[in-house]
């Protein structure tokens, strides 16, 4: 799937100076890059039994909602606190850069329930490592995670390691 990184646009110093900005919005916009993106992150949800796909906020949400219509199951959003309406279950975590807090329903995920968390990227894994404890506390089973970017060099693996995750393309330097 390294072909799909021709649509993927690297801003440099965004959001800050040194940072290199893996921008989605050019393989979004490309109906062969989009849709190969979708294929490959359908077989790995498939492969994993999936009953309900978590999608993170933002830009999760837009893989995760088509993944969860081509497999036939619901979606549910991990957000960003008091976004969601009803009760919810919250995760602190470290960003790459800060901090922050993601949100779940506390009905999101029934008991036994195998998910697959969606997201757009992954850099550091703790937005990821939130997600994943958040199903775990309401007695989900989280059965793989799937992303379209890899940030090879930021320290995810060990902070994933008890988890199955699949990726689409790989980038190896800041």
């Amino acid at each position: 799937m390294e072909d799909l990184k021709q649509y993927i646009r690297a801003v440099p110093d965004f959001p800050k100076p040194g940072i290199n900005f893996y921008d989605i919005t050019t393989l979004l916009q490309d109906p062969v890059g989009f849709k190969a993106a979708i294929d490959r992150m359908e077989e790995f949800a498939r492969s994993k039994g999936a009953e309900k796909i978590i999608s993170i906020e933002s830009r999760g949400f837009i893989f995760g909602a088509v993944l969860a219509d081509r497999l036939g199951i619901g979606v549910t959003m991990a957000r960003k606190p008091g976004k969601l309406p009803y009760k919810t279950i919250s995760e602190k975590y470290d960003l790459e850069y800060g901090s922050a807090t993601l949100e779940l329903h506390t009905d999101a995920v029934r008991p036994g329930e195998r998910v697959v968390i969606v997201d757009d990227l992954i850099a550091t894994g703790g937005t990821l490592r939130a997600v994943c404890n958040m199903v775990e506390k309401l007695g989900g089973r989280v059965a793989g995670i799937s992303a379209v970017i890899d940030l090879s060099f930021l320290p995810w693996r060990e902070k994933l390691q008890a988890y199955d995750v699949d990726y689409l393309v790989s980038f190896d330097s800041e």
